[in-house]
């Protein structure tokens, strides 16, 4: 058996102390395979944003286990969490989070800027992620002249730009109608078949949770259920 990519054990995550104490996790175990789609689903309160914040090295467990490719996340100090972020991990948001002034280039480009790397290797990387999901024409179109899907199709150039072993996605098509929802999760499922990026995603909506290999159910802190995904669309 070939070791998951990402392993919890025993996970939990509180927060305040004393009588004001939240406890958001309460023992999660979880195994995600590399080069798995994963849909993360669960009402809220149920601990699902809490797990993906700590799954991105965005916040860090208050017990239990944590390990990313054999490396135990909680011997990791700050700094090597941000590390371990820049190079291994691509994020995705809801709001799209695009600079409004800058070219959907210049966007791509932001993670390979932070890692020092110089004007024609951000060129070429960045040209590359476009064509990816089929930007490549529109490299120099600002947010404003782009339509929301197309905006959204940057935003995950820019997370994989990097060639991340993960990409998270939180409720990637949550501002986008039904017909654009689909495109993207058609993008992501083409994107982990043919360049084998794990993707986590949370989403609200079974019809999008259908595009995944994976589907977690969260509730009340805890992993309630894990049952497979229908893969809609997979080959559209």
């Amino acid at each position: 058996m070939v070791d998951p990519i990402i392993r919890l054990r025993g996970v939990t995550k509180t927060y305040g102390d004393g009588a004001t104490a939240f406890q958001a996790l309460k023992g999660v175990d979880l195994d995600i395979a590399a080069g798995d789609f994963v849909a993360v689903m669960g009402p809220s309160g149920s601990g699902k944003s809490t797990t993906m914040n700590i799954l991105g090295c965005l916040d860090v467990p208050s017990g239990g286990e944590f390990t990313f490719k054999n490396v135990p996340i909680q011997t990791l100090d700050r700094d090597q969490r941000a590390l371990l972020r820049r190079r291994y991990l691509g994020f995705v948001f809801q709001g799209f989070n695009l600079l409004s002034r800058t070219s959907a280039l210049e966007n791509v480009e932001l993670p390979l800027l932070y890692r020092g790397e110089d004007k024609k290797v951000r060129h070429e990387m960045g040209m590359a992620a476009l064509d990816k999901v089929g930007l490549a024409d529109w490299w120099d179109h600002t947010p404003a002249e782009l339509s929301g899907g197309q905006q959204q199709r940057v935003a995950i150039a820019r997370a994989i730009v990097t060639n991340p072993d993960v990409l998270l996605a939180d409720e990637p098509t949550g501002n986008l109608d039904s017909e654009r929802s689909v495109e993207i999760m058609k993008l992501l499922t083409r994107l982990n078949r043919d360049s084998g990026i794990t993707v986590l995603m949370v989403t609200h909506e079974p019809d999008m949770a259908a595009f995944a290999n994976t589907i977690v159910h969260f509730k009340d802190g805890l992993v309630e259920r894990i049952e497979a995904g229908l893969r809609a669309g997979v080959d559209a």
